[in-house]
């Protein structure tokens, strides 16, 4: 009997600019600078990107900013997430159990380990002046620097689909 294999080549790709923003601040805090210096409106989604490795819950706060006027639609989400884990410890004792904590830190992309937000610029246009909005996030003082990532660097494109 034969056998039919079918393969599928056609992968849909995203239009989307992807910048990498290094800063000490909270989420919420990264939000309003850049909703102050570049007229944005982030504000922060309902429901957060949840994942869960190992046991252990993932949580990224997510901001969306939706501007109709110039079809363009602008995600801020944070790399980094610390979770704290119970390890227990072996014991001899049959009474006693030891368990202590841990901090474990999760990455959104783990190749970009020292990005500490990424912000996602989906636009219907082709063309989008990323480096004005470069030089306009460069000029916040709480940001360390911001700078354009190649989507062809990104290995964990996966983690980026927030829809």
């Amino acid at each position: 009997m034969a056998t039919h294999k079918l393969l599928l080549d056609y992968e849909e790709k995203e239009k989307y600019s992807l910048l990498a923003i290094h800063c000490s601040e909270e989420a919420y805090k990264v939000a309003y600078l850049l909703n102050k210096h570049l007229g944005l409106q982030l504000k922060r989604e309902v429901l957060d990107l949840d994942y869960s490795r190992e046991n252990i819950d993932i949580s990224y706060p997510l901001f969306k900013f939706d501007d109709s006027f110039e079809y363009t639609t602008f995600y801020l989400v944070a790399n980094k997430c610390k979770s704290i884990v119970a390890v227990e410890a072996v014991t001899t004792s049959l009474f006693s159990e030891d368990t202590s904590e841990k901090t474990v830190t999760n990455y959104l992309l783990p190749e970009f380990k020292k990005v500490d937000f990424f912000l996602k610029i989906h636009s219907e246009y082709d063309v989008y002046p990323l480096q004005d909005i470069i030089g306009e996030i460069n000029k916040i003082k709480q940001i360390i620097s911001a700078y354009h990532l190649e989507a062809e660097s990104i290995k964990s494109k996966n983690n980026l689909i927030f829809d």
